[in-house]
């Protein structure tokens, strides 16, 4: 009987691929030792893209940019496993635009890496992360209308409930713990998606960003916005082994986080 395939997936947004690189990014990757990495917020055009970023040893990467404006947004996807194909974006220009979605599909699950807009630069930017929350996740259901299991990762721009962010009260009318925004992840939880960290450790008081700002990240006054999300046929399997949160990595204002697989054939 063929094995259990043990997989380690990690997200992290690195606000700024080559600034990160300059503050022992390789090594952090090393150490981390992931079978698949997804990154945020990369900040990059196709041609800012090094050698050193095309060529993790034992990787292939996959990136998306932002053609609209220079030095924003843009994710990037590494996987040691070959994937059967790999897409970007949604199939809506207002979106895709920006260079926020690789998606990865691979025999026992669909991987989509995602950088989720930011509301708080304006009423019309909350008003775009509200949107593209609706068109992604449509999609993502046909997926699993069509008995794809998925997994959702990457930087969502929101804190859940009062647990995941240092200052609930004060930062209630705050784009990031908005009602509206929060709801938003009460209703991907009811579409049948599970947030990994939360259901493992539903009372660790853990974060995953810190503003630049106030000696946030010495103090832990820090927000738990980047999440692994998996459909709920992957826990009813019984794939899900852990989920962490690696407070011990620096270089960006967000840490890494990530997801234990165990497939069974």
């Amino acid at each position: 009987m063929p094995e259990a395939q043990t997989i380690k997936l990690v997200s992290w947004n690195v606000n700024g691929y080559r600034a990160v690189m300059k503050k022992g990014f390789l090594e952090s990757i090393a150490s981390l030792d992931a079978d698949i990495f997804g990154l945020q917020e990369t900040k990059l055009q196709e041609d800012q893209l090094t050698r050193a970023m095309k060529n993790i040893d034992g990787y292939a990467p996959a990136f998306s940019f932002c053609t609209v404006k220079k030095g924003y947004s843009g994710v990037a996807a590494y996987s040691r496993m070959t994937p059967k194909a790999v897409r970007y974006g949604i199939g809506i220009d207002r979106f895709d635009d920006e260079g926020r979605i690789v998606e990865m599909e691979f025999d026992a699950f669909t991987l989509f890496n995602v950088y989720f807009p930011n509301g708080q630069m304006s009423d019309e930017r909350l008003q775009y992360k509200l949107d593209f929350y609706q068109a992604f996740f449509d999609y993502a259901e046909t997926l699993r209308k069509a008995g794809k299991s998925l997994i959702i990762t990457g930087d969502f721009n929101t804190a859940h409930n009062e647990i995941d962010l240092k200052n609930p009260g004060p930062n209630s009318t705050r784009s990031g713990f908005l009602p509206i925004e929060r709801e938003w992840i009460d209703r991907i939880i009811d579409m049948g998606y599970v947030d990994t960290f939360r259901t493992l450790y539903p009372d660790a008081v853990k974060y995953s960003w810190w503003t630049y700002r106030f000696n946030a990240r010495k103090n832990n006054a820090g927000w738990r916005i980047d999440y692994f999300f998996v459909s709920d046929d992957i826990v009813r399997k019984g794939w899900v082994k852990d989920a962490f949160i690696d407070n011990d990595i620096f270089g960006s204002d967000h840490c890494p986080v990530g997801l234990i697989l165990e497939i069974n054939p």
